[in-house]
């Protein structure tokens, strides 16, 4: 009534501490006319981000999302980074990217950008990868060390950059001559980062099934590790039970492959309906879907960590945890404070994985008397 103001900006955040890099998905989806956006999901309330219909872009919005991730454990946003096929042989620029508002408008401009790492997911699978070898050493590498790597909260571990790399279709592996031509390459742009004074480089490739030739082939081109960014479950609408069943099965394998070469991976729910309703009914109906109630979450959450303090210490993924996903909201997995689980999949994510030495701060911008242009915008009917 009396239009009180208690802060003009997203609290300063109050990181927890813990053993443990946790890496989250990143999606970078959600600036007004960039993508399908939030107008695929304004008939599933349940999905509505606690801040309401946001605009990514804005570094206000980064802030308020470093704040809650830092606050519960998460340290590190993994953006998807797509590169436009056009740009495939030119020098790459922001001209030739998609969906880098979220890290050039968003995070490289907030407050509180230092409080947290992030680093790529290069989507060689759903956009461009690379045309050949030298493609890749003086067009992306360049731009990936000069606009990324170089950047202090960039992911480094021992020393080297982290490069994650979707290439479902391998591409990238075509492109630069099956795995000795593709592992060569890798060992080129590692030689890059170390005339640049890191200790080398990472890569990491996503994989989420159970072929286990396929991860020997990866492994032979050059990869160091793998990931999934998301699991899949074996049918639709799974009890909780069988969900984790599902995925846990899935790391198992990786575990018994090779433990040097395992990343976990947490899912917490995959529900594309809103996305595949744009199919058609008959192929939304279809679509596998399921969810993990919090407490379940919590639990599966508890089994990684066993899985990862198994590891040899020498093993990246003794210390390195992946979570699935921040704010895929359309395709329907997400951990970012919603309408339907508040924050409790984060505080999950912080009591298991974190020393929980901190008090996190749940106040939303409306209670701080915050109104933004760029949060709970409205949709046209």
């Amino acid at each position: 009534m009396y239009n009180i103001k208690y802060a003009d900006y997203a609290p300063v955040p109050e990181p927890v501490s813990g053993d443990y890099t946790v890496g989250v998905h990143y999606f970078p989806g959600w600036k007004p006319g960039s993508h399908r956006g939030f107008e695929c999901i304004k008939n599933f309330p349940e999905r509505t981000p606690l801040i309401g219909y946001y605009d990514e872009s804005s570094p206000e919005v980064t802030d308020w999302e470093i704040k809650w991730a830092a606050e519960h454990g998460i340290n590190c946003f993994i953006y998807c980074w797509y590169r436009q096929k056009t740009n495939l042989g030119k020098p790459v620029s922001r001209e030739g990217l998609m969906l880098d508002h979220a890290i050039y408008e968003g995070l490289f401009n907030a407050r509180y950008r230092d409080m947290i790492k992030f680093a790529v997911m290069w989507e060689a699978g759903n956009c461009a990868g690379c045309e050949n070898e030298k493609d890749l050493l003086e067009n992306l590498m360049p731009f990936w060390l000069d606009d990324y790597f170089a950047k202090p909260n960039y992911l480094k571990i021992n020393g080297k950059p982290v490069l994650f790399v979707y290439d479902y279709f391998q591409r990238v592996l075509d492109a630069l001559g099956g795995p000795e031509g593709q592992k060569a390459a890798f060992a080129k742009c590692a030689e890059m980062c170390r005339a640049r004074g890191f200790d080398g480089m990472i890569f990491q490739v996503e994989y989420r099934y159970s072929d286990i030739e396929v991860l020997k082939r990866f492994r032979d081109s050059g990869y160091d590790q793998s990931f999934a960014y998301c699991w899949h479950t074996k049918k639709q609408f799974p009890t909780d039970e069988e969900a984790i069943s599902d995925q846990l099965e899935l790391m198992k394998l990786r575990l018994e492959f090779d433990p040097h070469f395992y990343i976990g991976t947490a899912s917490s729910m995959w529900d594309p309906y809103p996305w595949t309703l744009l199919q058609g009914e008959e192929a939304a109906k279809s679509t596998i879907r399921w969810k993990l109630e919090p407490n379940s979450w919590r639990r599966l959450l508890e089994t990684i960590k066993g899985f990862a303090d198994g590891l040899p210490e020498d093993a990246l993924g003794h210390r390195f945890i992946m979570l699935d996903n921040w704010n895929e909201w359309s395709e329907g997995h997400y951990i970012s404070p919603h309408m339907s689980g508040g924050f409790k999949y984060l505080q999950a994510v912080r009591e298991v994985f974190t020393k929980r030495d901190n008090l996190p701060d749940y106040r939303l911008p409306e209670a701080l008397g915050i109104k933004s242009d760029f949060m709970g915008m409205q949709l046209p009917d």
